[in-house]
C-alpha cells in the first residue's frame, strides 16, 4: 500500500480513514503514487494538467480521498445529470455554464472571501482536447482572491500524482504560465499528442 503526503494543519480536509484507506488501495492497484506537497494555506487555486483523458477523473478521486483533501472542482453543467449530478455534487463539483460564465470569476472571488478555507480545482485547458492556450480564469481568480496557484500534475509516464509546487499569482499572467509549464511536458500526459503547450 503506498505511503501519502501528509497535508499541514491549515488545509482543509474531509472523509475518514476509510475513504482515506481505499483511495491508496485503488491508488495501490492502479500503480500510482503520490509525492510532494501542499503549502500549508488554507485557500488556494489547485490547477491540473495535463488533462486529455477521462481517466484523469477517477486517478483524481482516488488522489482526493487518499490525501484526505477537502476540495471543490469545476465541471461542465451538462455532466450534472441525474444521477450523476448528485455524485458529482457530493464529490465537490460545482457545474459552469460555458457560455454564460462571465461573471464566474467576480463569483468565485467573492466566495473565497466569505470561506475561511477552500481549495479549488481547475483544469486550465478546460477541455480534454488540444488547445493552444490555458484558460486564464484560475490566475485572474487566484490573483483576485491573493490565494496561490499550486500545481497538480498527472504524470502518467511514471504514473505520480505530482503536489506542487506553489506559485504566487502577480499581474503579469505570461511570466506566471511559463513558470509552471516548466513543470510540465507532453510525455506526462495520459494522450501526449492532445497536449498543446
Amino acid at each position: 500500500m503506498i505511503s501519502v503526503p501528509q497535508l499541514g494543519a491549515a488545509v482543509p480536509r474531509t472523509h475518514g480513514p476509510l475513504f482515506a484507506g481505499f483511495g491508496r488501495m485503488m491508488l495501490t492497484l492502479a500503480g500510482w503514487n503520490i509525492a510532494g506537497e501542499f503549502p500549508d494555506r488554507p485557500k488556494f487555486v489547485m490547477i491540473v494538467v495535463p488533462h486529455t483523458s477521462n481517466w484523469d477523473f477517477p486517478v483524481g478521486m482516488m488522489a482526493k480521498f487518499a490525501l484526505r483533501l477537502k476540495c471543490r472542482f469545476i465541471a461542465k453543467h451538462s455532466l450534472f445529470w441525474w444521477p450523476l449530478g448528485v455524485l458529482l455534487r457530493a464529490a465537490g463539483g460545482i457545474p459552469v455554464n460555458r457560455a454564460a460564465a462571465s461573471d464566474f470569476v467576480a463569483d468565485t472571488v467573492r466566495i473565497f472571501s466569505a470561506r475561511e478555507k477552500l481549495v479549488l480545482v481547475i483544469t486550465p485547458e478546460g477541455t480534454r482536447a488540444k488547445v493552444e492556450r490555458w484558460k486564464s480564469g484560475f490566475h485572474r481568480i487566484a490573483h483576485a482572491a491573493g490565494v496561490p496557484v499550486v500545481l497538480v500534475v498527472f504524470d502518467y509516464s511514471s504514473k505520480v500524482v505530482r503536489l506542487g509546487p506553489a506559485f504566487a499569482a502577480s499581474g503579469d499572467y505570461e511570466r506566471d504560465l511559463g513558470a509552471m509549464q516548466m513543470h510540465i511536458s507532453a510525455s506526462m500526459a495520459r494522450h501526449p499528442a492532445r497536449y498543446g503547450q
